[in-house]
């Protein structure tokens, strides 16, 4: 009995990742084997970079938080500490954001923390 093979299925598979890689150059997205590997790879490096966003986005945080703090004669880590213990709910995110868009209202918070 000669050997069944889903036809189908396989040319779905392959449009279906021949449709992701479009816009890539040259053979990146026609050649079957190439355009495989192109997508792999860039599903990797997404992985990847969603995880090293969280990263640097909290990098930048405290570096504006520093900034912003160390004109008011503190230093970050000291800053950091005095929050926590005082019981000020505010996560990095929102101190840079004060930082950066509300000086008033950070001024505020680094009164409240002295």
């Amino acid at each position: 009995m000669p050997r069944s093979v889903n036809s189908v299925a396989s040319r779905a598979r392959r449009k279906k990742i021949l449709k992701l890689t479009k816009g890539n150059f040259l053979a990146r997205r026609n050649v079957w084997t190439v355009a495989k590997n192109t997508l792999e790879k860039g599903l990797l490096h997404a992985y990847v970079g969603r995880k090293l966003k969280k990263r640097e986005f909290r990098a930048l945080w405290i570096q504006r938080i520093n900034a912003a703090v160390r004109q008011h004669g503190m230093s970050y880590s000291k800053f950091m500490g005095k929050v926590i213990k005082s019981g000020i709910g505010l996560n990095r995110k929102v101190l840079a954001d004060l930082a950066m868009n509300h000086p008033e209202a950070f001024k505020a918070v680094v009164d409240a923390v002295k």
